[in-house]
């Protein structure tokens, strides 16, 4: 059976591919901001957006304007067209909210370009990308298909990681004959109808203090300054720590429970009305329910 199926490894650029990468998540950003003024203004004036044809079309005379926007990835660009297209056909068909400007100080900054004549490609430890050329990553398991496109990352913390979407073939999981009920809660993360428990890691108290300490260091810095930005990299990283630890443990549990059961059932929970509680909230954001 062909699916979609996404690979994530971290990437060491070279200080002239970190230019070029943050070079092409401004222009990506800049085109798609570009296009949305105009699709909104276009609305305004005649009660019907654009299209992703007519964008396109427009994009080689933006070149032309600007030329810097030739520097980077041309299909990076591209995609970021498409991107807002697709986000304005979601919104039409009541599936997500319209479209907004992409900002700078978005906490994770990324641009996505497609798989066209072996501009995507794993050789060796390295991977090769659109402009940037080989880059060394970490490579920690094969990359099985048909590439379809890549999607670099830049995280708070400031590391680079790359995303590839793959079309390969998966085989189904072998039938177990078994059935299983899941009750999750705040002191144990989930118990089964088996009677197996997953306890709650709590993850965010564990290191809660550290994350205060260095907090309240980076309030006394000078927004802006060397020390604040050495200091919000510090902060970031244990965030990224929390995160990192919490979505493991949340695979491994799901994980197993997929591969040793063929029905699964769960109580449908109010998440966000539950969240409401103050006194609970923490613990509920905590022991990750709206994963």
């Amino acid at each position: 059976m062909l699916v979609n199926k996404a690979y994530k490894f971290r990437i060491y650029p070279t200080k002239e591919q970190e230019v070029l990468i943050v070079k092409t998540i401004g222009c990506s950003r800049f085109v798609f901001n570009h296009f949305l003024a105009k699709w909104n203004e276009t609305y305004k004036e005649t009660g019907k957006g654009l299209s992703y044809g007519v964008c396109s079309s427009e994009l080689p005379n933006l070149k032309k304007e600007l030329p810097w926007l030739k520097e980077v990835d041309s299909i990076a660009i591209q995609s970021s067209i498409k991107n807002l297209a697709d986000a304005y056909s979601r919104f039409f068909k009541k599936q997500n909210d319209a479209p907004r400007f992409k900002s700078k100080r978005n906490k994770v900054q990324s641009y996505t370009t497609k798989h066209t004549n072996g501009n995507i490609a794993i050789e060796g430890d390295k991977i090769k990308l659109p402009k940037l050329g080989l880059v060394r990553f970490a490579k920690s398991k094969e990359v099985e298909g048909r590439i379809l496109n890549a999607t670099i990352r830049r995280n708070p913390s400031g590391k680079y990681f790359v995303s590839l979407l793959v079309e390969t073939d998966v085989q189904p999981l072998p039938k177990t004959n078994k059935e299983v009920g899941i009750d999750v809660g705040l002191k144990d993360f989930a118990i089964l109808s088996n009677g197996e428990v997953f306890e709650n890691p709590k993850f965010l108290r564990n290191m809660e203090q550290k994350l205060i300490r260095e907090q309240r260091i980076l309030s006394r810095r000078v927004k802006g300054s060397s020390n604040w930005n050495k200091q919000r990299v510090k902060v970031a990283r244990i965030h990224e720590r929390i995160a990192n630890a919490r979505t493991d443990y949340l695979q491994k549990i799901s994980t197993h429970i997929v591969k040793n059961h063929d029905i699964i059932a769960i109580e449908d929970l109010q998440v966000s009305n539950m969240m409401k509680n103050h006194k609970l909230a923490k613990a509920i954001s905590e022991v990750s329910f709206l994963l």
